[in-house]
């Protein structure tokens, strides 16, 4: 007798992608309506789900200009999308189990546990209620300042909308705006570019967004508890140290080059660098054009963009988290240590080990992606290497590519932004088929390293 698929019987991963992959359809099905549409016809399926996939998965990398291609009925899709996906469909379905009142059952707090990479149960019902009240605050903050900065430019409805909707579209580290025009699309902050309004609370909102919901709660309550957590301690000092390095070479590289910083006075060349630092973490917005960049301030950004912003945030790349130990893993062997120690504490062999697993997956995923891509794409290899680490690390940065890929270049960039929000060990958790216990060990055996 067949039983009736449950989908509560599913593991925790398999719960999570299956619930974005819903969500993608969903969106990706109401883009595709003719009134989402400025041009009152239905999108093409392929682009409509690129869209789709690229808002849940809060990346930015489109193939048409939001701002003109889309009705305002098509852009409240594309922003619902990017707050659902930025703070997880389980966050948002446990906001209406709080308005109605309804108990978080067992299963539901272990797929929140998933989709906050936390550690165990403990608590996360309450770290979920601070989520929740966290972000809309941020984003209600930022768009009254956004508002009164856009009604300069647009008149005050215009710049309402503008202001809610970017504050979103920021604090979710998603690259969509709506500035672009049939005339000049794609052209995301660069009118904003000596902005220092603008530049500011979107750098505040992608810096907020990115190094995570833990790490936020920890800040706010470091006047009760006087002490951050291991975890907070490493995102801070590792967030801080790549923004700057990131933004120092983007000044160096990029201070005489008249297509980009060349033509800026002083303060908007320290502005704009630490600003593109900033949205190369996972953000995606710009305000210089990235295509312009000479080639090394190009690989830094891809270095930059692979690492990505920290865990439980709205932010893909293998998390600053992960490169802290591989650094830290480096700096170890070389002293002829036998622990890795940060902070005074020493991490546990299964943390030193995830984060290898996890580096190594996402760095395969790139080369093997970036391969593909070029043979289906006729692109030069750094465009090519940039658009799929920006797909990876859900940044939304492209160098002019994305509106030009192929229709398997399109699927091929869909499957990694998926990947790439979701984390590679959560989808090998969710297709890999029920592990059974080991009742044995093989003996130890030895390799000849280096």
């Amino acid at each position: 007798m067949n039983k009736k698929l449950n989908i509560w019987q599913l593991t925790p991963p398999q719960i999570l992608v299956l619930g974005f992959a819903v969500i993608i359809f969903i969106g990706a099905g109401l883009l595709m309506l003719p009134f989402a549409s400025a041009t009152g016809q239905s999108m093409s399926f392929i682009d409509a789900l690129f869209t789709s996939v690229s808002a849940t998965c809060v990346t930015g990398l489109v193939v048409v200009d939001t701002g003109s291609a889309f009705t305002t009925f098509g852009q409240i899709v594309i922003v619902s999308l990017i707050q659902v996906g930025g703070l997880g469909f389980m966050t948002m379905a446990t906001l209406v189990a709080f308005v109605f009142r309804k108990k978080i059952t067992l299963k539901e707090r272990l797929v929140l546990q998933e989709a906050l990479n936390q550690g165990s149960m403990e608590g996360i019902v309450r770290l979920i209620r601070k989520v929740i009240i966290y972000s809309l605050t941020i984003e209600a903050v930022a768009a009254v300042i956004f508002t009164i900065r856009f009604s300069f430019d647009f008149g005050f409805t215009r710049g309402l909308y503008y202001g809610i909707w970017h504050a979103v579209s920021m604090f979710n580290n998603a690259g969509f705006d709506l500035f672009g025009t049939v005339d000049a699309p794609f052209v995301s902050l660069t009118g904003y570019v000596g902005d220092f309004v603008v530049n500011f609370v979107a750098i505040m909102l992608i810096i907020l967004g990115g190094i995570g919901f833990i790490v936020i709660a920890d800040m706010i309550d470091f006047k009760k508890t006087k002490k951050l957590s291991l975890h907070s301690k490493v995102v801070l000092s590792m967030s801080g140290l790549l923004l700057v390095v990131g933004a120092l070479g983007i000044f160096i590289f990029e201070f005489t080059n008249i297509r980009t910083l060349g033509s800026l006075d002083f303060g908007s060349k320290i502005l704009s660098s630490f600003f593109q630092s900033t949205a190369a973490r996972t953000a995606g917005p710009n305000t210089i054009d990235i295509g312009a960049l000479r080639q090394a301030s190009q690989f830094l950004i891809v270095i930059l963009m692979f690492i990505g912003a920290s865990p439980g945030s709205t932010g893909g790349g293998i998390k600053t988290t992960t490169f802290t130990i591989l650094i830290s893993a480096i700096i170890t062997m070389i002293r002829g240590k036998e622990d890795i120690v940060i902070y005074r504490y020493r991490l546990a062999k299964d943390r030193i080990l995830k984060a290898i697993t996890l580096s190594m997956m996402a760095l395969f995923l790139v080369i093997i992606v970036t391969m593909v891509l070029s043979t289906t794409e006729d692109s030069s290899f750094i465009k090519i290497l940039f658009e799929v680490t920006s797909a990876f690390g859900t940044v939304g940065l492209t160098m002019g590519l994305t509106p030009e890929l192929t229709t398997l270049g399109k699927v091929l960039i869909c499957l990694t932004m998926f990947a790439g929000r979701l984390g590679t060990i959560t989808l090998a958790y969710a297709l890999q088929p029920k592990q059974e216990k080991e009742l044995f060990r093989y003996p130890e055996g030895k390799i000849t390293i280096g």
